[in-house]
């Protein structure tokens, strides 16, 4: 276990900042002065600047004008205050769409778009990538020495496709380096079915509404091209900034589960993780389902780097504009959500955005300044609150965990999975790894979500819900992490293709038949509404009891094997296997033939977890809404209890007890949480 280092060690508090966009307010100097003023009253030493400013940096092609960022930079500088200084690339100036349309991105429907909007640049064009190159060189050139240069934030959440000819013929280029041959390239997409085998590489084109939508493996190829060739836009961005300012950390910042991107592959290329996260608090969802899904994305990107901290680059002080119903956050709730992405690994708390605009389509969105303009609102008490707290926290930064359980969240898998023609044409892939993570996150134990790709050793429990595609070697990994004493749970629909969306031959779950000891004949769709039960046999190995709900798919299995540990109840398959484990050298391997209710998730984890006695960071289960997560130095633990109710709850420390980080007061037996409320223990390390 080692303790990371700061992200740049010029600075080894706690980041606490907000998007600053100076360039909207070059014709308001006095708001721009208020803004340095604000900014120390509100706790905050580092701001992102530029994210949008390109048409204030380069008015006119080869015009630069960098006088007004000179000011703001010397300012910042002069006030304490550094700067997540941002590359322009994610909105180009309008005289570079109209001189240069190559740049416009180009529909799946093959229109070329308009000027207007953001994030639609074609990544493959070369006039677009030389014009970004030069910019980000001077901004390099330009502000490698200064003093409040921290981070260097590449463009702005990524994404999107374009299918203009450049990237048409980079698709093909692509193709050709996988595959070499046509002949492979038909055989790993089963071309032969509809008669659309190719003879030729200028034949094939990108997936269309009006071509092409019915190759499963020409589908899954395009997706892994269109994070390829962003991947490529990306490292181009960043050769000035690397060559120039070696030692300042780059980053571009996520968008939690973003299906359009797989973030793994950009995980080595990132010196930091960065993510955008705006949950829906108080929503439809109880606040602690929310919670949960949150918790769940701040564990994945803090697994993309192992374990390194990472940048909540954007959140929201108050509430959001974009979504169905702009909620604000109740009060505590603002802190609450803060310190949950620090508990779960963050090293900085940071909000889109710094002040409201007064036009375009952000104008009401959430920020530290209202259009009011001063400090005496409840959102800005509540952001200088969070910076506060987050002073008094200087031991946890750098910080890790150590979590005793892995679930793979993959997106190729995902892709493959969501673009199957069935047993239900609605997958819930996502929801149903919430699902799965759910029961660690309310017992407090903290997990890691990795993709199938990831080492497995260091885990003592994995589990892999709705694994559907499985690529070569994970299943010999799999099967090595439980031979040699790991426990592996897996779920109805997996091991059904490779990695080109192919059927696997000679019986489901394919590559997995071995370790889980158990052939999956048939799978059985249940209608919206429409229940049967699986009971839990006589003295089964984990002690479960009870009946429980089984809805939308239900595996129909053959032991292999593995044991039974639950049947199903009712239709033709009654008595039949629903619940297994397979003894496989020193380690089990659980398979969970059908999607249960909750109940059934949170009892099964429950008696996993104490068979295989897996650590509580609390050694009693915290009341329903309060979670315990925690960070470790390797000598001293940081634990972050924390209450997701409008409740006031009970907690039991269970004797294990520590110094409240911020007081010095010492905790023991039980506490008092209040509505919204948390505590930060430090103890010696378990």
């Amino acid at each position: 276990m080692k303790k990371y280092q700061p992200i740049n060690p010029k600075l080894t508090r706690f980041i606490h900042g907000a998007d600053y966009n100076p360039d909207q307010w070059l014709d308001y100097p006095e708001i721009l002065a208020e803004d340095l003023r604000l900014m120390n009253l509100a706790n905050c030493n580092a701001v992102s600047v530029g994210i949008f400013a390109w048409a204030a940096l380069e008015p006119e092609e080869g015009r630069f004008e960098f006088a007004w960022l000179d000011r703001i930079m010397d300012q910042l500088a002069e006030n304490g205050i550094y700067a997540i200084l941002a590359t322009p690339s994610a909105a180009r100036p309008a005289w570079l769409s109209q001189k240069y349309p190559e740049v416009l991105r180009v529909e799946a429907d093959r229109r070329r778009i308009l000027h207007g909007n953001r994030h639609n640049h074609c990544y493959t064009s070369p006039v677009y990538r030389e014009k970004v190159l030069t910019i980000n060189t001077k901004l390099a050139e330009r502000y490698k020495d200064h003093p409040a240069l921290l981070v260097w934030h590449v463009s702005n959440e990524y994404g999107g496709e374009c299918h203009c000819e450049l990237c048409q013929e980079k698709f093909r280029e692509w193709l050709r380096h996988k595959y070499q041959t046509l002949k492979a390239l038909n055989d790993a997409w089963w071309t032969a079915f509809w008669s659309h085998t190719y003879t030729d590489w200028s034949q094939i084109e990108s997936p269309a509404p009006h071509g092409e939508g019915s190759n499963h493996g020409l589908a899954l190829d395009w997706k892994r091209f269109v994070t390829h060739q962003t991947l490529d836009f990306f490292r181009h961005e960043c050769k000035p900034l690397k060559a120039i300012t070696p030692d300042v950390p780059v980053t571009t910042n996520f968008m939690g589960t973003y299906p359009g991107l797989d973030y793994w592959k950009f995980a080595d290329a990132l010196d930091v993780v960065s993510w955008d996260s705006y949950p829906r608090w108080h929503g439809r969802k109880p606040d602690t389902r929310t919670a949960a899904e949150t918790a769940f994305v701040h564990d994945l990107n803090r697994s993309l780097k192992r374990g390194k901290p990472f940048m909540l680059m954007e959140s929201t002080p108050s509430m959001t504009n974009w979504q169905e119903v702009a909620k604000l956050k109740r009060p505590g709730m603002h802190l609450l959500s803060s310190l949950q992405a620090v508990a779960h690994g963050a090293d900085t708390v940071q909000y889109f955005q710094w002040r409201k605009g007064r036009g375009g389509s952000e104008k009401f969105h959430g920020a530290v300044v209202d259009h009011v303009g001063h400090e005496r609102t409840r959102v800005f008490q509540d952001v200088a609150a969070v910076g506060a707290v987050l002073k008094g926290l200087d031991p946890v930064v750098g910080t890790t965990v150590e979590p005793e359980v892995a679930l793979i969240f993959d997106w190729e898998n995902r892709w493959a999975l969501e673009d199957a023609q069935g047993p239900r044409q609605e997958k819930k892939y996502e929801e149903t790894c919430h699902r799965h993570y759910y029961p660690f996150w309310s017992q407090g134990i903290p997990v890691d979500v990795i993709n199938a790709d990831c080492d497995f050793s260091r885990y003592r429990l994995l589990i892999a819900p709705m694994l559907y595609m499985v690529r070569p070697g994970v299943a010999e990994r799999i099967s090595r992490f439980v031979a040699d004493g790991g426990t592996f749970v897996a779920t109805y629909w997996s091991g059904i293709v490779d990695e080109h969306d192919r059927c696997f031959l000679g019986g489901f779950p394919g590559p997995l038949r071995k370790v889980l000891g158990i052939w999956a004949e048939e799978i059985d769709a249940l209608y919206d509404g429409e229940v049967n039960y699986v009971v839990m046999t006589a003295e089964n190995s984990l002690g479960l009891t009870g009946v429980y709900q089984a809805r939308e798919l239900c595996d129909l299995i053959h032991l292999e094997g593995a044991e039974t540990l639950g049947v199903y109840k009712e239709d033709f398959y009654a008595g039949r296997p629903a619940v297994t484990v397979n003894r496989f050298g020193k380690g089990e391997a659980y398979y969970l033939a059908s999607r249960n209710e909750d109940q059934f998730l949170e009892d099964f984890y429950a008696r996993l977890i104490d068979k295989i006695k897996i650590k509580r960071v609390l050694p009693v289960k915290p009341p329903t809404g309060v979670t315990a997560q925690v960070r470790t130095d390797g000598v001293r633990d940081f634990v972050f209890i924390l209450n997701f109710t409008a409740e006031q709850q009970a907690v039991d420390l269970g004797g294990e007890g520590g110094k409240n980080l911020l007081t010095g007061e010492v905790a023991q037996g039980q506490i008092q949480l209040d509505p919204y409320g948390w505590i930060i223990l430090e103890r010696k390390k378990a």
